[in-house]
């Protein structure tokens, strides 16, 4: 991170308890050291192991790592980014609505079969990200599945919880492979309405549409990122840290309307 960005980043920070004055160790590295190392091998697909000598030794730095992700402050940090970049840019800091899809990516040999599947319609052997967008494309919520669970199984376990998260969402734009009987359930179990894009008939070609090209923007500036241009993680759950990491790191300096 520039000085720039850590002075954005450093304020919603979660404070560690020693500092607060409820005990325990003072911590031997600083978090922008820690934040910066787990940047750059998100950024770069290396091992925890490769860790450059320029960063914290990797244990430590996966140990900080595992922690954030075991106490939720992963999300918490991430959060509170995303509220302050709204708020940047006129907007309120709780969203009213959003937009679902979901990017399939292959996977390493290290995934096991029982996280994996074959996505038939993108030939796609690996995994399955699903994803809640605000209108900005800033991540609202993500769950990762083997490629060949549908998007309606999922989307009614990921908007369960980010309707729980985010009270104020009452609209979530959403394409084709969402309709049926998702619709009603979104309306009477968390009173939000689930309104699907579709593309027409007459269309040839690439045509941009409305809405569900801000989550597909989403989607494109994550993959220049080597650790999510294919799933290297064994846990589901790491896979889905390491996209709301990586959403946090570029947040910092994104400019209106743009995609973190």
């Amino acid at each position: 991170m520039t000085v720039a960005e850590w002075v954005v980043v450093r304020p919603p920070l979660p404070v560690p308890g020693w500092m607060q004055g409820q005990g325990g160790q003072s911590e031997a590295y600083c978090h922008r050291a820690m934040l910066d190392a787990i940047g750059y091998l998100v950024d770069n697909g290396i091992k925890w192991r490769a860790m450059p000598a320029d960063f914290p030794p990797w244990d430590r730095v996966h140990a900080f790592f595992r922690r954030w992700r075991d106490r939720g402050l992963v999300r918490e940090f991430h959060d509170r980014v995303r509220g302050q970049v709204r708020e940047r840019v006129g907007h309120d800091a709780l969203p009213t609505a959003g937009v679902i899809d979901s990017q399939s990516v292959k996977a390493d040999a290290v995934v096991g079969a029982g996280t994996r599947g074959f996505d038939g319609g993108k030939l796609v052997n690996g995994r399955k990200r699903h994803v809640v967008v605000d209108t900005l494309g800033l991540l609202l919520g993500v769950m990762v599945t083997a490629a060949d669970v549908g998007d309606r199984a999922t989307a009614h376990i990921l908007l369960e919880q980010v309707a729980a998260a985010h009270h104020r969402l009452a609209l979530v734009w959403a394409d084709g492979g969402y309709t049926g009987s998702l619709i009603e359930h979104c309306l009477a179990a968390f009173a939000l309405v689930l309104a699907i894009v579709k593309r027409s008939d007459n269309m040839k070609g690439f045509v941009v549409l409305p809405k569900r090209r801000i989550v597909e923007r989403l989607f494109a500036h994550l993959m220049p990122s080597r650790r999510l241009a294919r799933d290297f993680e064994r846990r589901t759950q790491v896979s889905g840290q390491d996209a709301g990491l990586h959403c946090s790191s570029r947040r910092t300096s994104c400019r209106p309307g743009s995609a973190p």
